[in-house]
């Protein structure tokens, strides 16, 4: 861990005040143990969590974690695009009628997914573009997901984008210019674990990528970083991925969280 982590590093950290943006801690893979997560997460410096929206199978489960920690933990709605499907319809009535409530703090998770299936890519894209345009009316910001996908993603933000549109691009993994061209649309760019992968090159890509247009993320349970890749994800190593920027950027790890928590709080609103 380039050397960083001493017997005090653990209460710098704690001292420390992380915001994981990005994180499904409603999963059923933390049933078992969602205290103990909760707790390594603060003991790691991680005191607020934003979780995203799946689909309508998943907002009573992300609401009861929640209402179990309302100081820590922050919803969004919306409907990752790996769930649409024929049902869209109902589903984008569910969002609707969720944001219309007030409740939520962002529109997501939403976005254009490629990779595992483009049977309705033209739905896809559609309800994106629909929940952008809620995110607008509500003045909420919006995060993306992108799989195989940057150049229908860029399409539809810049087909929406009338400088009221603001929002974060998740977990991104993509190259120099489609960093540059993330934040010229008016987005932010968020960082988890892939940054600290071995020829990932995400760190060349954000290198020159102001420091006020990045935030930090987990996506848990999902894209662990090292030295854990491969098992479940937890919030508690934002730290890891803090500490990878702080070395790409070359600036301590307190102006890492200093900076990026400042992102997060002005872009959510917090």
């Amino acid at each position: 861990m380039n050397g960083k982590y001493t017997a005090g590093t653990e209460l710098i950290f704690a001292a420390m005040h992380l915001i994981d943006t990005h994180t499904h801690i409603y999963s059923t893979q933390f049933d078992e143990d969602l205290a103990e997560v909760m707790a390594r997460a603060a003991n790691n410096g991680v005191q607020r969590l934003l979780l995203p929206n799946i689909d309508s199978g998943t907002t009573q489960r992300m609401w009861n974690v929640v209402n179990a920690y309302p100081e820590r933990c922050f919803p969004m709605m919306g409907i990752h695009p790996c769930s649409v499907n024929k049902t869209i319809a109902d589903e984008l009535k569910h969002i609707e009628t969720e944001l219309a409530t007030g409740k939520y703090i962002a529109v997501g998770e939403i976005g254009i997914d490629l990779y595992w299936d483009k049977t309705f890519i033209k739905e896809q894209i559609a309800a994106f573009e629909q929940q952008m345009e809620w995110a607008k009316e509500l003045k909420l910001p919006i995060a993306i997901h992108c799989r195989d996908s940057f150049d229908e993603i860029f399409a539809s933000v810049e087909k929406v984008q009338d400088g009221n549109l603001r929002g974060v691009l998740h977990c991104f993994t993509g190259n120099e210019e489609q960093a540059k061209r993330t934040i010229q649309l008016g987005l932010h760019i968020g960082l988890g674990g892939v940054l600290t992968f071995k020829n990932s090159g995400v760190d060349k890509a954000i290198k020159d990528i102001p420091m006020d247009k990045i935030l930090l993320e987990t996506d848990s349970p999902y894209l662990a970083p090292t030295p854990y890749r491969g098992k479940r994800n937890e919030s508690g190593y934002t730290k890891l991925v803090a500490d990878k920027l702080s070395d790409v950027k070359e600036i301590s790890l307190e102006e890492v969280a200093k900076i990026t928590t400042a992102n997060a709080e002005r872009l959510f609103n917090l």
